[in-house]
């Protein structure tokens, strides 16, 4: 194993209750429906630009598309100082596999700034040695496109590197790229949903990540 790559929401930072939170502030500000909490969940993982087109059934014009987002936007920022946390042992695990001579990366649905300002945040970003975001892949999870484009940036062979995710779009993403998937039983997706995807390993606590070298 010389790399593994990590989701960010529900997989290294607990963010749920800040997209959801945003998310219904959003719809609210925007004067529509406002989703519940499990259809919130149920689209974490891809990026709003895709999720909020499926949660208003593809019936807001451009402006008002564009109106959602911004609405959205501007909701996280005030939620994620009061909301994001990173899930405990996280830092610690993250430690454990530099000192073994992994490569670290992020491939988040978040755009690279706001990933970047959620990473510094939680003390977090020295461990990595880069992140994608949305705004740098041309095709959303579960596409491998973030996938591809860390191994071409770091000329790293694909079945060496480890996908780690909450959600069943990480798991998918990282099998349609070639690499070995990791589902963490702590994220928005059920472990019912996860193990569909029939990850290659499964670990139902932040401690179990310390086997990650010996996938």
């Amino acid at each position: 194993m010389k790399a593994i790559i990590f989701d960010f929401d529900g997989t290294l930072a607990d963010s749920g209750e800040c997209g959801i939170l945003a998310t219904q502030k959003a719809f609210k500000e925007c004067n529509l429906s406002i989703p519940p909490k499990d259809i919130v969940n149920y689209y974490m993982g891809i990026p709003i630009e895709q999720s909020f087109h499926e949660m208003t059934k593809h019936t807001l014009d451009d402006h008002q598309f564009n109106e959602l987002l911004h609405c959205f936007r501007q909701a996280y920022k005030i939620y994620e100082e009061q909301t994001i946390t990173a899930f405990q042992q996280i830092d610690e695990v993250l430690n454990a596999l530099i000192q073994e001579g992994l490569l670290l990366f992020v491939v988040s649905s978040k755009k690279t700034d706001v990933l970047h300002r959620n990473l510094q945040k939680l003390k977090l970003d020295h461990f990595f040695t880069d992140w994608i975001g949305s705004d740098q892949v041309e095709h959303y999870k579960p596409h491998p496109d973030g996938i591809f484009k860390i191994v071409e940036r770091y000329s790293l062979d694909v079945f060496e590197c480890a996908m780690v995710g909450d959600a069943i779009y990480d798991l998918q993403m990282g099998k349609s790229a070639g690499c070995k998937t990791v589902a963490v039983n702590w994220g928005s997706h059920s472990k019912e949903r996860l193990l569909k995807e029939e990850p290659t390993f499964f670990a139902h606590e932040v401690k179990d990540l310390f086997q990650l070298n010996n996938l």
